[in-house]
């Protein structure tokens, strides 16, 4: 069972976590082209496709902690301090998102021009928060210091 978990999680890790970090780091670039071309409305078709990535992997992405903490219980590894570290990263990458970037883009969406250089440049900071937070659970999974199951 520990070996379909982990197929599970990591299969939901790549499916739903990647999706939200390419298109959450896309939306910046697409925002400040968007709101620079005339043509208006068609410009921010773009930027809702993005958006719209953004909030549905997000919310299909609740299946990686769910696989994870399946997983864990089956290694019996739920105490380990990486794995304790993972989840904490796991939950401040997922408040970046739901409480902070797609808030932001929402709100870029309907915005003017003239503030676009700002929430694009502090889009862009948060998507490389979120996308930082990540890459160290990444690692924390692959290497799980302090891990018997770890290489």
């Amino acid at each position: 069972m520990t070996k379909l978990f982990l197929s599970l999680h990591v299969l939901a890790a790549v499916l739903t976590i990647g999706p939200v970090t390419v298109a959450a780091g896309m939306f910046p670039r697409a925002l400040r082209r968007a709101h620079s071309d005339p043509d208006g409305a068609e410009a921010l078709t773009p930027l809702r496709i993005l958006h719209r990535i953004c909030r549905v992997y997000a919310a299909v992405g609740m299946a990686v902690p769910v696989f994870g903490f399946a997983t864990a219980g089956s290694l019996g590894v739920l105490g380990s301090g990486w794995l304790i570290a993972s989840i904490v990263l796991t939950a401040a990458a997922a408040a970046v998102l739901a409480l902070l970037i797609l808030p932001a883009q929402e709100a870029a969406l309907g915005a003017g021009r003239a503030s676009v250089s700002g929430s694009a440049g502090r889009l862009a900071l948060l998507t490389g928060v979120f996308n930082l937070l990540w890459a160290t659970v990444t690692v924390l999974m692959i290497v799980r210091p302090g891990s018997t199951t770890g290489a």
